[in-house]
Formats: C-alpha cells, structure tokens, sequence
C-alpha cells in the first residue's frame, strides 16, 4: 500500500512487453479463441507465389480478411478461388507479426450454394470455348471396332462392371482399367493424369496403347460430379490424340468434359455401345455379303458360259477352215507342169536370140573396149585413191553389214514369232491338247479304231494318253 501511495503517477506499475511478446499473444489468443472457423464470402484477389503458395481475399461489403494457402495444401482443395466467386472457406485464424495482420490459412474451399456453382462453371465454358477447346472442326471420329479399349474411372464401383458386361455383350475387346478417384479434390488431378498416361503409352509396347479412351462415372449431385468441371481435365480431354468418349452421370448431368471430348454418352452403358459394334450383327451382314458374292460370281459365270457358246457357234469348224487354201493349191498344182514348159520355151528363145548376137567380130570390139576401159581405170588408180577408195567402201561395207545383220535379226524374230503362232495353233488344233483333258486314242497297229467292234476283233490294241501309250488285249 506504501508503494501505491508514493507512485508520483498511477500505471507506472504496469508490465511492459516488447513487440514480439504482443504479437506472440495476439496470435496465441486468435488461435485459441477461434481456433478451426468456416467463413463465408467472396473471392477478391488472388495471387500466387512463384513458391507455390496462394494468397487471396475474402470479403463482405464492409471487410476484407486475407486468406493463405501454402504449396502443400493447394493440392487438396475441392475448388480453387477465382474472383468473384461466392465461397465458403475453412481453417484457423492466425497473425502475421512482421505486418500486424491476421489472416486465415484455409485448407479447404466450397463454393456458397449451387447457383455459385452454375455461375462458375458458365463462366469455364465460355472462357474454354472462346478458346475452341469445344469446336466441332477439332473433334475425331471414333474407330470402328477398336482393338483395346482404356477406361478411366472408379475401379470399385458398378459403372467398370456395366462396361465390362455391355462389352462383353456387343464385342468383346481387351480393356485397360485407370484407376481414378470420381469425387473428391483428387478427382481432377488423376483424371488428367489418366488421360494424359494413356495418350504417353507407346503404340505396340509392353503395355499397349488404347485406340479409344472411356470417362466414365455414375451420376450424382453437381457437386459430386464437379471434378469434370474442373479446367485441368477439360483441356486433358481436348489435347487427348486418342479418340475420348465422355460418359459422366446421367443422360441429364452435362459437365465440361462432355463439351471436350470427341463423343457424348449419356450413361457408361450408352458409352460401351458407342465403343463397339454388335458382333452377331456383323457376322449377320457378312454372312450376307458373302451369299450376295457367291450370287453375283455365279450369275458372272453363267453370264460368260452363255457368251462364249454363243460365240463359239459363230465361229467355222476347224476343218472348213483349209477348205479354201486346199482348193488353191489343188489350182496351183494343175497349172504348175504347164507353166513349167512354158518357162523353159520362153528361156530357149531368149538364149537363142543372145547366142546370135555373140559373132567373133564383136567379141573383139567388146574386149577390146573392155581393155581400154580397164587401161583408163589403171591409170586412175593410183595407190592413195586406191587406199581411200578401199577406206570408204570397208566402211559402206560395215554399214550395209550392221543393217543387214538387224534385217535379219527382225526378219528371223518376225519369222520366230509367226513359226510360234503356227505352232501354238497346230497344238491346239491337234488332238494331244485333247488328250490332256482326260479322252485317249486306241490304234490297232499305226490305225485309228474308232467302234467297239473294231476294237474287239482286233489282236492287240494301243491306247494313246496324254502322258503315253498301253498295249493291251481285248476281252473275248
């Protein structure tokens, strides 16, 4: 009481603290009080650090309160704050010393109702469709009937099972299960890392790369299904180089995905049927192709006999077809001994008139000219324009020989060609090409035996086959 009473100034009692120690137990007391809260608001900045961490704002008409997220934890959140997005945030308050501020390090964020979301996921779809991630021109056709098959989905669940069973009933094919959760904050992530996975395999490799990917998840609330709104998977399904059928809830659940990918399904049975044909309705039509080309080549068959006998009986027998070369030659042969006579007569008159012309008088005069003729040409003929002379009739000589020989080579190949022709003609005229078809000749002797009467009276008979010939005895 002595000390109260001689304090000069009341409060000088009052224990002091450094900054540390206030900030210390600002903070202790924020994080005790609080402790783990839900807040309410909507997204205004957002920023994150090249380490990672997010920072953003969460505000009222009236207040703003800093919201952190570090690196580790940005992974696990369902949603990711956009501005202007109403949601609800949860964490524990604390105090940043260093600025005398608190803030809050949220570790989970929901968007405020069902209408944010619709909100959020309208402003995704015209934001990826300005893009052209949704343009018709960039989607690819599905394959007829592929060999392997990727699904990504949940692997505990009825949605593999009635893949697997739809498959089973239309096609068979051999299925590649990615395991992915459908729900959650992991949702997303896996999904384009599943898309993306099957789109990395090697083609031909140990483990075979799909010829057609499968999104598939039962249906369920907006929420349920907001991993397949989410960007990171939308883009996964339009980069995708294989061809990708959505197949996300019920036939009235829509989510970006579906927007995405190259097909719609709107159930995961409806996708198994987009996947693969009917087999039994394959075999079906082709059983009918195959009667209609066993049809169609019969008819072409018959079609073609026809043409040919009809042809073959506007053609002459083979035999009138030397009836008018054996008449010529009958004609030649008659005239032949007379003309022959004739030639001799016509030569004995032309050798007397040249023996009467020959007297010795003139024989002279020829040679004598014959002597002068050579005597000039003697003198003409000198060594050098006997060698030039001789140089220029070698190389006419070679010349007319080179032409005379390629003369003669088309003459023979022409004539080679034509001895061919006849002979290929005479084989197929001649009666051995009928023997290749299975007929015979039976002889008696070098005689042709063409009745069975014939044929019994005889000793001995040769019959002629394709391949030679058998002597046998007649039966008596």
């Amino acid at each position: 009481m002595s000390d109260l009473i001689d304090d000069p100034q009341p409060g000088q009692n009052m224990p002091e603290y450094s900054v540390s120690e206030i900030s210390g137990a600002v903070k202790r007391t924020l994080e005790d009080r609080f402790g783990r809260v839900r807040v309410r608001g909507e997204v205004g900045r957002v920023f994150r650090a090249r380490s990672g961490h997010l920072y953003y704002d969460i505000k009222d008409d009236r207040n703003v309160l800093a919201c952190t997220t570090w690196k580790g934890q940005v992974s696990a959140l369902s949603v990711l704050p956009e501005e202007g997005l109403e949601v609800v945030v949860t964490g524990r308050l604390t105090a940043y010393g260093a600025q005398s501020k608190y803030n809050m390090n949220v570790d989970e964020v929901a968007v405020a109702g069902q209408g944010a979301l619709m909100a959020l996921l309208e402003k995704r779809k015209a934001q990826l469709a300005a893009e052209g991630l949704f343009d018709a021109a960039r989607k690819q056709r599905l394959p007829y009937l592929p060999r392997i098959i990727g699904v990504v989905t949940s692997p505990s669940g009825a949605v593999i099972r009635d893949i697997l069973h739809r498959l089973r009933e239309r096609f068979p094919r051999k299925v590649l299960i990615w395991p992915v959760a459908v729900q959650g904050a992991a949702c997303a992530p896996e999904v384009a890392r599943a898309i993306d996975g099957f789109n990395r395999l090697t083609p031909g490799g140990a483990l075979p790369r799909p010829d057609l990917i499968i999104v598939a998840r039962g249906g369920g609330s907006v929420e349920d299904l907001w991993g397949f709104n989410e960007e990171i998977v939308a883009r996964a399904a339009a980069a995708s180089r294989i061809p990708l059928i959505s197949a996300v809830g019920h036939e009235t659940d829509t989510t970006l995905i579906d927007y995405a990918a190259d097909q719609r399904a709107p159930t995961p049975t409806a996708a198994a049927e987009l996947a693969v044909p009917v087999r039994l309705d394959l075999m079906a039509a082709l059983d009918g192709q195959g009667a209609r080309l066993t049809r169609a080549a019969g008819n072409a068959v018959s079609q073609r006999r026809q043409r040919l006998a009809d042809l073959s009986r506007a053609l002459p027998r083979p035999g009138t077809l030397l009836d008018v070369p054996r008449q010529r030659l009958d004609f030649a042969s008659d005239r032949l001994p007379r003309a022959l006579v004739r030639n001799v007569q016509v030569h004995r008159v032309q050798l007397s008139e040249t023996a009467g012309a020959l007297r010795p008088g003139h024989l002279r005069r020829l040679l004598d000219e014959a002597r002068r003729r050579l005597r000039d040409r003697e003198a003409r003929l000198t060594p050098d324009r006997l060698a030039d002379r001789i140089t220029r009739g070698r190389s006419a000589l070679d010349g007319l020989s080179r032409r005379l020989s390629a003369a003669g080579a088309s003459h023979t190949g022409m004539l080679r060609a034509r001895l061919d022709a006849v002979d290929r003609l005479r084989e197929t005229l001649g009666y051995r090409a009928t023997l290749t078809r299975g007929y015979a000749v039976v002889r008696v002797g070098e005689d042709v035996v063409t009745t069975r009467t014939a044929a019994a009276g005889a000793p001995r008979l040769d019959i002629e086959f394709a391949d030679g010939r058998l002597a046998v005895r007649p039966d008596r």
